[in-house]
């Protein structure tokens, strides 16, 4: 598999800031698990709080990780100067997600598989 050339040198760090700028990210307690070229992996806490009547998280939730991962992934490969904004995107859940030790299933995004 080809591996994604990321235009700015610096794109760890400043996808790490425009993520940590995002305070909606910081109040649903998503965090940055993985950063390379083209890929992002979130990951949040089980939090009852955010669940819908059968005990997953809720989807507007899962799909706002996702929304984020796919930006953030993008963001990696763009030059420098760049900057992102979601203008629309589609969310398929097929079957709800299993837990993996306390933390949720990751949302993940890689642009070439979307």
């Amino acid at each position: 598999m080809t591996r994604f050339q990321p235009e700015n040198p610096d794109y760890r760090a400043i996808s790490v800031h425009t993520f940590e700028q995002q305070r909606a990210m910081e109040t649903l307690g998503f965090s940055i698990t993985r950063l390379e070229p083209g890929e992002v992996d979130l990951a949040m806490d089980y939090r009852s709080d955010l669940t819908q009547q059968h005990g997953f998280i809720h989807a507007g939730i899962i799909t706002a990780g996702l929304d984020n991962a796919c930006s953030i992934a993008a963001f990696t490969l763009m030059p420098a100067g760049s900057a992102i904004l979601t203008v629309e995107f589609k969310t398929n859940l097929l079957a709800p997600a299993a837990a993996s030790g306390s933390r949720s299933a990751p949302p993940s995004s890689s642009p070439a598989a979307r």
